[in-house]
């Protein structure tokens, strides 16, 4: 497995910066427009069902679902990013996820945050 299939984050040169933290360094608030969230459901892979079925009988990482799991969580963060520029904000402040089983079909993964307005400090 590459690092991609496993990592995750936001890219270089996005124009909404997303952090995990109340505040930025050298940065203040200059608006706080609201929540913002990025969601997405993905359905169960049979193959990925049954390679995680024999690992749990014999032990070790379910690498597809890793692999899937990571994809999933980057495309929640994505939509959040575009629903904060929507909504004008620049960044978004104290991201979390929201991991949930959806009717025992798929996972559903929800990418959420406080929509800002962010400027250097003078």
């Amino acid at each position: 497995m590459s690092l991609d299939d496993y990592t995750g984050g936001q890219t270089n040169g996005s124009d909404v910066l997303v952090v995990t933290t109340n505040d930025v360094p050298g940065y203040e608030v200059r608006q706080v427009i609201g929540e913002a969230f990025g969601l997405t459901v993905r359905s169960r892979n049979i193959g990925s069902q049954l390679g995680a079925g024999l690992k749990s009988v014999i032990g070790g990482e379910l690498k597809g679902l890793t692999k899937t799991l990571a994809e999933t969580r980057n495309e929640a963060m994505e939509r959040l990013a575009e629903a904060a520029r929507a909504r004008g904000a620049n960044a978004v402040l104290a991201m979390r996820f929201d991991v949930t089983s959806a009717a025992d079909i798929g996972t559903e993964v929800c990418a959420y945050g406080t929509a800002a307005v962010i400027a250097p400090k003078p």
